[in-house]
C-alpha cells in the first residue's frame, strides 16, 4: 500500500507487473512491520526489510515471515555495491532525515544497473495546510516554502521525532543530482470507496488537495 488514500501495488505495478516479481532481490526502505515486504516475498521475491527501529522490527519479528530484518540507517547501507533489482519505501526514511540525498545516493549505489526505486511520501503541498481531516484543514496556514523541519520533543527538551519538508522541486533535484533518471510521479486520487478518516487524511481533503506523492526512479 503506497499511502493512506489505499494505491496499492496490484494496482499501481509501479515496480513492475506482479507476476514478474519472483526471484527479484528487493530492499523495503523503512519498512517498520514489514508489511510492503511480507507481500512481495508472497509474490515470490527475495526481499530484505531495513528500518532503523529495532522495536519496529521486533513487530515484524512477531507477525513472522521467511526474509531478512536489518536494522540499520538508510544513510549508511549495510549492502555491497549492486545487490538489488529494485528497492521501495512507503513514507519511510526520507521525510525524516535531513538530507535525503544520502539515503538516495546509498539506494543507488545498491542497485543494480537498471534497478528502479519507488517511495512514497507525504505530498509536498500538505506541508502548508493544517494537519486537521475536517474544513479546518483546507485553509493554508503556513508557507509551503518554508523548510523548518516540523520536532517533537519530551519533557527533557530532546527530540522524539523530526520530520524533514521538501518542496516538489527539492525532490525532483535530490533525485536527479543522486544519479537516478525520474521515470514517473504519482499523485493518487482519493477513492470513493474509502470513506476512512485518520490523522488529517480524509475524504474531504483528499477530493480537493493531493495527499501522496510517488516517486518512481530508474538507475541508469
Amino acid at each position: 500500500m503506497w499511502g493512506p488514500e489505499g494505491l496499492d501495488e496490484v494496482e499501481a505495478e509501479l515496480l513492475g507487473p506482479p507476476e514478474e516479481l519472483k526471484g527479484k532481490d528487493v530492499l523495503e526502505i523503512g519498512a517498520g512491520a514489514a508489511q510492503c515486504a511480507r507481500w512481495l516475498a508472497a509474490q515470490g521475491a527475495r526481499p530484505v526489510a531495513l528500518d532503523l527501529s529495532h522495536r519496529q522490527l521486533q513487530h515484524a519479528l512477531r507477525i513472522g515471515g521467511s526474509f531478512p530484518l536489518v536494522c540499520a540507517d538508510a544513510g549508511a547501507l549495510p549492502f555491497a555495491d549492486g545487490s538489488f533489482d529494485l528497492a521501495c519505501s512507503a513514507y519511510g526514511a526520507l521525510p525524516f532525515v535531513a538530507d535525503p540525498r544520502l539515503v538516495l545516493g546509498e539506494v543507488r549505489r545498491v542497485l543494480r544497473p537498471g534497478g528502479r526505486f519507488v517511495f512514497s511520501v507525504t505530498h509536498p503541498l500538505r506541508w502548508a495546510f493544517p494537519d486537521e481531516p475536517g474544513p479546518e484543514g483546507l485553509s493554508v496556514s503556513a508557507s509551503y516554502f518554508d523548510r523548518t523541519p516540523y520536532v517533537e520533543q519530551d519533557e527533557q527538551g530532546r527530540a522524539v521525532y523530526v520530520e524533514h519538508h521538501r518542496t516538489l522541486g527539492d525532490r525532483v533535484r535530490d533525485i536527479v543530482a543522486s544519479g537516478f533518471r525520474l521515470v514517473d510521479l504519482v499523485e493518487p486520487e482519493w477513492p470513493a470507496w474509502n470513506t476512512s478518516e485518520w490523522g488529517g487524511w480524509s475524504p474531504l481533503r483528499g477530493n480537493l488537495i493531493p495527499g501522496t506523492a510517488i516517486f518512481v526512479c530508474e538507475r541508469d
